[in-house]
């Protein structure tokens, strides 16, 4: 195993901040559901963190605001009936939602306005549709 996670081509977070958990998960296992550690909680103290530079911890901490808990998030992971695999897919999770949150912000619209055209045919149809309303009326 590496010795980081990669979260995008410039950012990568050391092992060594991250804090793990184990305990038994539901669901499926067979013999082996009642003994086996196999549900992960992965936790990562954003506020702490060193591999962010400070505008992108940031930008971090006010889109996931509502999953920080003391600035430290944490992911669950137990669809798998392996620990091993659930680790991967909590630090793929973990991966994926820090490279959303520090992505830079889209590029603001720009207001755009329906052509004349485009005005006069929707006015038009809307016309039709209303003369045809009208002729399905019973008559007066």
């Amino acid at each position: 195993m590496e010795d980081a996670v990669r979260v995008n081509d410039e950012v990568t977070v050391p092992r060594a901040e991250l804090r793990w958990r184990f305990s038994r998960a539901s669901g499926p296992g067979g013999q082996s559901v009642n003994t086996a550690d196999s549900r992960v909680e992965l936790s990562f103290d954003l506020a702490a963190t060193t591999a962010l530079p400070e505008h992108l911890k940031d930008r971090a901490r006010q889109r996931l605001a509502s999953r920080l808990v003391d600035g430290v998030i944490t992911i669950v992971a137990s669809e798998h009936r392996s620990q091993l695999r659930n680790r991967r897919a909590a630090e793929d999770r973990l991966a994926g939602l820090l490279a959303e949150a520090i992505a830079p912000p889209a590029p603001p619209r720009r207001p755009t306005r329906p052509s004349r055209g485009a005005v006069q045919r929707r006015l038009e149809a809307k016309r039709r549709r209303a003369q045809l309303k009208r002729d399905r009326r019973p008559p007066e």
